[in-house]
């Protein structure tokens, strides 16, 4: 194969060292030939061997450089497959398209997912690549085009394969009545149907001829692209051989070509169940999304726009733009994300956090677009629009952790890549031995009961059937008792409808493989401030090393000043006046407080942050400028403040639980401010849950020993589970410190100083409230601040995998039981093909079974069941 050369917009560079950087990086991998890096235009050109090396490799080692290739992911409808192998055949279509870096499909959606260089690749070029991989994908014209075409696609199906079973069945039920007395009353029918003189056989014939056409043709026409254009075989196949094998055979015995019984019966039965189930399945593929639907649904079409002069008019929801007041009167639904202007009331968040209680909204506080205002009339300004609100995001992190399964599936999909021509081996090699050795074989399961499911195998010994039909009737049966349809829905169908119970009660997983994980680990990492707590700090108490006037608390008037020494107000003013340019949560509590005694605050002429330690600030106080310190020992120590003065202040705050921080001027130490911080509502249960389960809990945070300590003991992890005082920068460090030993950690966190641990923990899990940059770099995300959501996560997560591995253990259980069984002679063909097609419709039932489950409780097998 020749080369190819794909061109990279990279975003990210800097420098000229950057595109250095990035050419070093793809110059490494093997099988790339050339690189250049433009730093200019932000662009790349890379030459590489796709045998060698793919353009994913070359993606990966950009982003390994610590910088962002530029790539498109688009969600495309894919009608006509029928099993795993399908699915297969279009993903190695998609990827073998020049400038594709990855594809996902999904046979339980009938979606693909794919990430492409958009220099290179157009969404045309996907279409022609399934096309020419024999299936037909559901083009889009326009924006929001594409969900409105697939629903349609999917509708299309649905009553398209309900016409194909009831024409197939109207034709087939005399056949059902001639299969029924040929079964249990052989010799009752007459040879000639009553009153024509038309041999029986004949009017089989022309029923089952139609039948064979117009439910036989879709799968002819799909054996044959699998065959020739794809040169793999798949469930299709399978039907084809087994129904053709049925109708041939009876037509080569009506025209006296060979000699024996007539399955026409059978040729038509087969097309019918197959069909029904193909309909049945269908339509649970719909209903298994049916909860992703509802949520779109939930949109509203307009909007009442509130003009600058008071006026209202009512747009389409597309027209509102970012920075529309918006009235929305009770009992209607917020149409897009915003800030509350005007207005209070209560807000039903129900449809994103899965809490049933509605939250008080009031001036300046946010709201989410598609909840429900109870009570009260509010004006919202517009932050959100179109595809940025939260429900879009939900929807689309939803679609996209569907299109990324397990790597249970992989086991899946192993099986699925060899088991077509496995089974179609199989069948001919049990087809021969019958052949040769009828009356061996039919001695070995003459001891078996019949019940009118035997295909014939004692009668082969009796002479009564040749042994040439008889191993005609075997094939048929091997070849259709295979179902790889079962295996292929096993993994995606149950992960389709728990991504789905997550998303609907505030548990977004980023992918399949997110859920699997989740149920691995054994450890759970906790960021205090924001997580276990409410992050919402409150400056409790002053202390002045140098004056008897006691603290001041919860916000009240300082003591009066002592002569000749710094009292509580004066080292407030201090600390305030150095915080007021930081924006860390602790110098916004310091500030805050001030404010609220009514300390005035002097001007700053120089300030420094130090992160994980406090800040250093200029001071002009009355004229003269002195170096304040505010923040931990480590800050004053290495600043040479002996703290010893400061230290049983500090100690006695820190016991109570709150984080002390000492303030020093021109290198002496004048007095201690502390702030605290309250624990979340359902902190407490969590941990206590957690550790029920068996699950390690630690506490990882910035804050001091004692106030760590504190917090620890409140929710009840251990203290040797603690660890304080660790730098912004060193909790990625932590989290592999706790793995290092072979733990499988959990890390949940809220901020940007937590994105580097959610990234290097095995599950990364971020609360919806915290950073979008948190957010990003988790692989769950909750969208309530409660702490207990993560139980939640782990419960949806082991309730999802235990339906794959019941929908495995019924696929594989199925296939072994019941290939022997049909192998050995011991099943009509046209009970084959109803339990075919019954298998896949099991699977699919059995994940729908699932949609009744709330992650309020542990799940077991009749979880669904319990409240």
């Amino acid at each position: 194969m020749s080369h190819r050369t794909t061109h990279l917009d990279i975003s990210g560079m800097s420098c000229a060292n950057c595109s250095q950087t990035i050419e070093q990086a793809l110059r490494a991998l093997d099988g790339v030939e050339s690189v250049s890096v433009n730093y200019a235009t932000d662009e790349g050109t890379v030459e590489y061997d796709p045998e060698r090396t793919s353009l994913a490799s070359v993606y990966g080692a950009v982003e390994d450089a610590g910088y962002a290739p530029v790539a498109e992911t688009v969600s495309l409808g894919i009608t006509d497959m029928t099993c795993a192998n399908c699915a297969e055949t279009n993903q190695e279509a998609l990827e073998g398209v020049p400038g594709v870096v990855r594809a996902d499909v999904n046979y339980a959606t009938d979606e693909a997912s794919v990430t492409y260089n958009p220099n290179d690749v157009s969404r045309e070029r996907l279409y022609d690549a399934i096309e020419r991989a024999g299936y037909t994908p559901v083009r889009e014209e326009g924006e929001g085009d594409g969900d409105e075409r697939r629903e349609r696609a999917r509708t299309d199906e649905i009553r398209k394969e309900r016409t194909r079973t009831l024409f197939g069945a109207a034709l087939s039920a005399p056949l059902l009545v001639m299969l029924v007395f040929e079964l249990f009353a052989p010799g009752v029918l007459p040879e000639t149907v009553p009153g024509t003189g038309v041999a029986l056989g004949w009017a089989a014939f022309a029923l089952a001829t139609p039948v064979q056409y117009v439910l036989g043709k879709p799968f002819y026409v799909n054996s044959y692209k699998a065959l020739v254009v794809n040169r793999r075989a798949n469930m299709d196949v399978l039907i084809a051989l087994g129904s053709s094998t049925a109708y041939l055979y009876s037509v080569a015995v009506l025209v006296g070509l060979v000699a024996g019984g007539l399955y026409f019966d059978t040729a038509a039965l087969i097309l019918v169940f197959i069909t029904l189930g193909n309909y049945l399945e269908a339509r649970s593929k719909g209903q298994a999304g049916e909860a992703l639907r509802s949520l779109l649904e939930l949109e509203a079409d307009t909007a009442t726009v509130v003009e600058e002069d008071g006026t209202e008019r009512e747009v389409p929801l597309e027209d509102v733009a970012v920075g529309d007041r918006l009235k929305v009167r009770p009992g209607e639904r917020i149409p897009t994300d915003g800030v509350v202007v005007e207005g209070q009331s209560a807000v039903d968040e129900s449809m994103v956090t899965g809490e049933s209680v509605p939250v008080e909204k009031g001036e300046g506080d946010e709201v989410v677009g598609s909840t429900v205002n109870e009570n009260g009339a509010l004006v919202v300004r517009a932050t959100k629009v179109g595809e940025d609100t939260a429900l879009q995001q939900i929807v689309r992190t939803v679609k996209e952790a569907q299109s990324r399964q397990p790597d249970i599936q992989n086991l899946a999909d192993r099986i699925s890549a060899y088991f077509v021509p496995a089974v179609i081996a199989n069948a001919l090699f049990w087809g021969v031995v019958w052949l040769l050795f009828p009356a061996a074989l039919a001695g070995l399961v003459d001891f078996l009961p019949t019940w009118g499911l035997v295909a014939g195998g004692p009668a082969v010994a009796g002479g009564s059937v040749s042994a040439f039909e008889f191993a005609v009737v075997v094939f048929a049966s091997a070849v259709l008792i295979a179902c790889p349809c079962a295996l292929g829905l096993a993994t995606p169908a149950a992960t389709m409808v728990g991504t789905s119970i997550g998303a609907q009660n505030g548990v977004l997983f980023k992918g399949g493989d997110v859920i699997e994980r989740v149920t691995d680990i054994d450890t759970v990492v906790f960021d205090k401030t924001g997580t276990l707590t409410k992050g919402e700090m409150r400056l409790t108490d002053v202390v002045a090393l140098n004056a008897d006037t006691g603290t001041a608390t919860d916000g009240g008037r300082l003591e009066a000043p002592v002569p000749d020494a710094l009292d509580e107000r004066a080292v407030l003013r201090l600390a305030a006046t150095a915080e007021r340019d930081s924006e860390h949560p602790l110098a916004a509590a310091i500030v805050d407080g001030a404010r609220e005694r009514d300390v005035d605050l002097a001007s700053v002429e120089a300030f420094e942050n130090v992160p994980g330690q406090g800040v250093r600030a200029t001071v002009a106080l009355d004229g003269d400028e002195a170096t304040v310190l505010v923040g931990n020992r480590t800050l004053l120590r290495e600043a040479g403040v002996d703290v010893r003065s400061a230290d049983e202040a500090a100690e006695r705050l820190e016991r109570e639980g709150k984080t002390a921080m000492f303030v020093a001027v021109a290198d002496e130490p004048v007095g201690v401010v502390a702030a605290a911080d309250t624990l979340k509502e359902g902190a407490e249960d969590a941990v206590r849950t957690l550790r029920d389960r068996g699950v390690t809990v630690h506490l990882v945070t910035g804050d001091n020993e004692r106030t760590a300590r504190a917090v620890a003991e409140e929710v009840g992890i251990p203290a040797e589970f603690v660890r304080a005082e660790v730098l912004p920068e060193d909790k990625a460090d932590a989290v592999e410190a706790i793995q290092a030993d072979g733990a499988r950690a959990m890390m949940v966190g809220d901020g940007v100083n937590d994105a580097p641990a959610l990234a290097t923990a095995f599950v990364g899990v971020a609360l919806g409230s915290g950073t979008d940059v948190a957010i990003e770099a988790a692989d769950v995300t909750l969208m309530r601040d409660d702490p207990r959501d993560v139980v939640k996560a782990i419960r949806v997560g082991e309730g999802t995998l235990a339906k794959i591995r019941q929908n495995l253990f019924w696929a594989l259980g199925y296939n072994t039981a019941m290939i022997p069984l049909a192998s050995l002679g011991l099943l009509q063909p046209v009970l084959a093909a109803g339990a075919m097609a019954f298998s896949s419709v099991s699977v699919l039932t059995n994940s729908l079974l699932f949609r009744r489950y709330t992650p309020d409780h542990d799940y077991h097998l009749l979880g669904f069941l319990r409240r």
